[in-house]
């Protein structure tokens, strides 16, 4: 196991890079006010990547999770860039912290991480007919690379390193699409 980088400073920043923090001063209908915050993201949304090395494994990274100061299991994930479409962005994303393409991409549906206090979605993408690619990514250091069974993905809830929630509601959209049991909306 990865021993987790060290921590040297913790600073309060009220605005970052990717986010804004917004006071919304709302009026309900029953005529209660409220003043909620939240953090509004100013990216261009992002990416889950659920990849299917064959039709029954599925592709997780190990990787430093700061909110958490530990390393989790989950999918491959990251933000889109400017003038990409999520097929484009869910592929860079794959060859840079997997080391595969995808030439077959379904887009399964968007999640929120907290929509009670942030306003970021992220599209989930199913990635089938993986071959060999990679790119360097902005990752600090590589990330490994664990197969994992779908058909076991219920033994994956048992790990306390996967804790990781878009990856494991991802992972039972990718599983219930694939078995037909569920169709995206278009």
């Amino acid at each position: 196991m990865r021993k987790p980088p060290i921590i040297h400073e913790t600073r309060h920043v009220d605005s970052s890079l990717f986010l804004r923090l917004e006071q919304v001063d709302l009026e309900f209908s029953n005529g209660q006010q409220r003043t909620f915050e939240r953090l509004r993201s100013s990216g261009l949304g992002a990416v889950i990547i659920v990849p299917m090395l064959d039709h029954d494994t599925v592709l997780l990274v190990y990787e430093y999770a700061v909110g958490t100061d530990r390393y989790e299991l989950g999918l491959p994930k990251g933000r889109l860039d400017r003038d990409e479409t999520v097929e484009q962005g869910a592929d860079r994303e794959l060859k840079e912290e997997v080391g595969y393409g995808a030439r077959e991409m379904h887009i399964l549906g968007r999640l929120s991480l907290s929509p009670n206090y942030m306003t970021a979605m992220t599209h989930v993408v199913l990635a089938r007919e993986l071959y060999p690619e990679r790119l360097v990514g902005d990752e600090p250091e590589e990330l490994e690379v664990v197969p994992w069974k779908l058909s076991e993905l219920h033994t994956l809830l048992e790990r306390p390193d996967a804790t990781e929630g878009r990856s494991i509601a991802a992972l039972f959209m990718a599983r219930e699409y694939l078995a037909g049991r569920f169709r995206p909306q278009p």
